[in-house]
């Protein structure tokens, strides 16, 4: 008999991801019978609130996952590597927001609006990955037009929040606003260099070939995602001093050509996506404007006049919402209306 509530962990809820994760379990009245909180010794016995009752942060460990049927994971790939696995032979099954098991050929990599059909694979280890966030609002776009014209190449620049980094980067960028405003001493500690009024071409680790880990994520998860390891994919990731919302400029080459206003009504009937484009009123896709906020907006859609079949866009989403806690939320929607 299938059930009506379920057992619910949150790994790294007090985290800016975990506690959106909370909130989103409550926005959407998910079926919690039980909710339990995780979190390192550092973050155990904070209190947080869900539906009106006041939860005890626990500590994460070996038997945290007894009776548990959904586990949501955002507590950093050492961690998921360690417990997730723990997880899921107790039965609980994983939903992991950390690069931790994204390029498994055994765990799915979901977007719903995209590939919910993969989420069936998830007994191989009873784990579901969670895409890059800078991925998932990309591919969200993308995949329509790619069922349309197929997409034979992606070129993206992202701009991306600091809130990406976790709640010590967006502490950084206040203090960091504060101190250039009051003419004092600037203090780098999350990031290499000085974050406020700055752009920092360096997301993640660099390797041999000069590319971020950030951006190799985007290349082959995309790939996964889209189920299309034809398309060629090269990707610039930058931090930008804003808090909340990834923005990203896209280039697409297609096999069939597409004229912007068709792209702009397959755009419009795509799950997810809101169309934001009359450049001549201003309007365009903002970060500001996306925070927030469920949706993918994409705006300045225009032909690339340099080549036969191109198209230019400009993505933006809240990163902490659809590019981490709600997409993860939703496919435990879908998970317990299809598979548990």
């Amino acid at each position: 008999m299938k059930k009506q509530k379920y057992n619910v962990a949150v790994v790294g809820a007090t985290g800016a991801v975990g506690n959106e994760m909370v909130a989103i379990l409550e926005e959407r009245n998910f079926p919690v019978d039980k909710l339990k909180l995780l979190a390192s010794t550092r973050g155990a016995g904070k209190k947080m609130e869900f539906k009106g009752k006041s939860y005890t942060v626990e500590v994460l460990d070996e038997n945290s996952f007894a009776g548990i049927d959904i586990g949501l994971f955002s507590a950093g790939g050492s961690v998921s590597e360690k417990f997730a696995p723990i997880a899921g032979k107790a039965g609980c099954v994983v939903i992991d927001n950390t690069s931790a098991f994204r390029m498994d050929p055994e765990v799915p990599l979901v977007v719903p609006e995209v590939n919910a059909h993969a989420i069936a694979q998830y007994p191989k280890k009873n784990i579901i990955a969670n895409p890059n966030c800078s991925t998932i609002q990309m591919v969200v776009a993308l995949k329509p037009i790619h069922d349309v014209a197929r997409i034979k190449r992606v070129v993206v620049s992202t701009y991306q929040a600091v809130s990406g980094t976790g709640k010590r980067a967006i502490k950084e960028l206040e203090t960091q606003v504060l101190a250039i405003y009051n003419q004092q001493e600037v203090k780098k500690e999350v990031y290499p260099h000085q974050i406020a009024f700055n752009c920092l071409p360096h997301i993640d680790v660099f390797f041999d070939n000069g590319y971020t880990k950030e951006e190799l994520k985007m290349v082959n998860e995309t790939k996964k995602i889209m189920e299309d390891d034809s398309i060629g994919v090269t990707a610039t990731t930058v931090r930008v001093p804003v808090f909340y919302g990834h923005s990203e400029s896209v280039n697409i080459e297609t096999e069939k050509k597409l004229k912007p206003e068709e792209v702009r009504k397959i755009l419009s009937k795509a799950p997810g996506v809101v169309v934001v484009d009359d450049p001549k009123k201003f309007e365009y896709p903002l970060a500001i404007h996306a925070a927030g906020k469920d949706e993918t907006f994409v705006g300045r859609i225009r032909e690339d006049e340099s080549i036969p079949n191109g198209i230019n866009m400009w993505i933006v989403a809240d990163n902490i919402r659809k590019g981490a806690a709600l997409n993860a939320v939703q496919i435990a929607e879908i998970l317990i209306q299809k598979y548990i």
